[in-house]
């Protein structure tokens, strides 16, 4: 994974980037199926297939660029290619490739099922590293290869996609029994923030994606979740193994048992939210910036709603691990320190990247956390993840029974089990089937 990752971000062709891709992708399917299930084997099988309609199309669009400029050469290509044809089908058949291939909802049929079945290590990696190699992929091919091709209404596509991920991964996580399935959700919900980026990229005419603060604010998000992600993976996977499960409702007293777990659980957990002085934050910070000076109001408010997602699927967890065990916690195993260690150190790391971004003095866009302003805003955001939590998570808080739910509760749950129905059908192979062409027409009608 390590050396074709390097290959993903040092390689100049389109043609090295389709192999650099395919050896991602066949290092990381052995990753989900190391323990040899039939469940996990199906999952790797599941990905890897997907995995390969997305290849094929991006290898079809490399082929139609090739035919028409002679060259697959990131910065030839750059000079050569117009806003005609045969560029907008290879740039829909491209983008769309990988759009599978980084599980961007709907086309995400494969990630669930193997971040579930892979060791808590190999779902880190590839939810941390393997699917950015993809992502990475789409923001050269958009702002290195086709800044001049790619249309507005495209990016607004992409952006949208993103949002609704944002939106039914958050609240399918929510509706989860697992820990790991619901930081796997969490994953599908994350991967749209790395897109909505890209109508915030365009110039002020509109009509040309820029190297801008955009950029700059969707490549820190894609490193602040990486080093997020990780650490809760990690924190996730030794919870399981000390306990033998990870039934979220049978958490209680887990905080007392494994304390540093559930240390680097939660930090994590800050760092996804964006609060002070996270990656996150900062990137938000930016796109905010990106989207006012645009005029792109709405997607203010997919950023700013975000948060109190991420605060609900938190509040839930946390509020289980805390709670006082009927009897005294067993633990199978107990966890190394080395290894909560690394779980706890990757999620510092996303807490406190605005600051390496910055340098030692954080300038203006860094506040200070404890400020009123600061600390209202976050205080809202937990407050509103709460109310979520406590509506659509599929145990209640409060109650334990359906029977004692108000008109609110009953409402909330309905609509959590019409996303979790849209998820389970977005994820049968012939809707993702068929969704992988439909995308592709009409990203290639709106590039025209």
């Amino acid at each position: 994974v390590w050396g074709s990752l390097n290959l993903v971000f040092l390689s100049g062709d389109l043609f090295t980037l389709y192999v650099a891709l395919e050896l991602l992708t066949f290092a990381g399917v052995p990753l989900v199926c190391l323990d040899g299930r039939g469940e996990t084997l199906r999952a790797a099988l599941r990905y890897l297939l997907f995995a390969l309609a997305g290849w094929l199309l991006y290898l079809l669009g490399a082929v139609l660029l090739y035919g028409a400029y002679g060259t697959l050469d990131i910065a030839l290509l750059a000079g050569l290619v117009r806003p005609e044809p045969i560029a907008w089908t290879a740039a829909a058949l491209m983008t769309v490739g990988l759009l599978a291939k980084t599980a961007l909802f709907p086309l995400h049929i494969w990630l669930p099922p193997a971040h579930a079945g892979a060791p808590a290590a190999g779902s880190a990696i590839l939810s941390a590293l393997v699917i950015k190699g993809s992502w990475f992929l789409v923001v050269r091919l958009w702002f290195d290869v086709m800044p001049s091709v790619v249309t507005f209404s495209a990016a607004q596509l992409l952006a949208a996609l993103g949002a609704m991920a944002i939106v039914v991964g958050s609240v399918v996580a929510l509706r989860q029994e697992r820990l790991k399935l619901l930081v796997a959700y969490s994953t599908v919900a994350q991967i749209g923030y790395l897109f909505l980026m890209f109508p915030l990229g365009f110039d002020v005419s509109g009509t040309t994606l820029i190297h801008g603060t955009a950029l700059d604010a969707g490549v820190l998000q894609a490193v602040s979740h990486a080093t997020a992600k990780a650490g809760m993976f990690m924190a996730a996977g030794l919870i399981y193994t000390s306990l033998g499960h990870d039934r979220i409702a049978d958490l209680a007293g887990v905080a007392r048992a494994m304390p540093i777990t559930v240390l680097a659980f939660a930090v994590a957990g800050l760092a996804l939210m964006g609060v002070v002085p996270s990656g996150a934050y900062l990137a938000k910070k930016l796109l905010l910036d990106a989207a006012g000076e645009s005029g792109q109001w709405w997607w203010t408010m997919v950023l700013q709603g975000g948060a109190a997602f991420t605060a609900g699927y938190m509040v839930l967890v946390l509020t289980n691990v805390f709670r006082r065990p009927s009897a005294e916690v067993v633990l199978l195993k107990r966890p190394s320190k080395l290894s909560e260690s690394a779980a706890l150190t990757l999620a510092l790391c996303s807490l406190l990247l605005a600051l390496a971004a910055l340098g030692p003095v954080p300038a203006n866009l860094i506040t200070n956390p404890l400020a009123p302003k600061d600390l209202l805003s976050t205080l809202a955001v937990v407050f509103g993840g709460g109310l979520l939590a406590l509506g659509i998570s599929r145990r209640s808080l409060l109650v334990e029974t359906a029977d004692g739910a108000g008109f609110a509760r009953r409402f909330m749950v309905a609509a959590g089990v019409a996303f979790e129905r849209l998820d389970e059908f977005a994820r049968r192979w012939t809707c993702a089937s068929i969704m992988i062409m439909v995308f592709a027409g009409i990203f290639d009608w709106l590039t025209i």
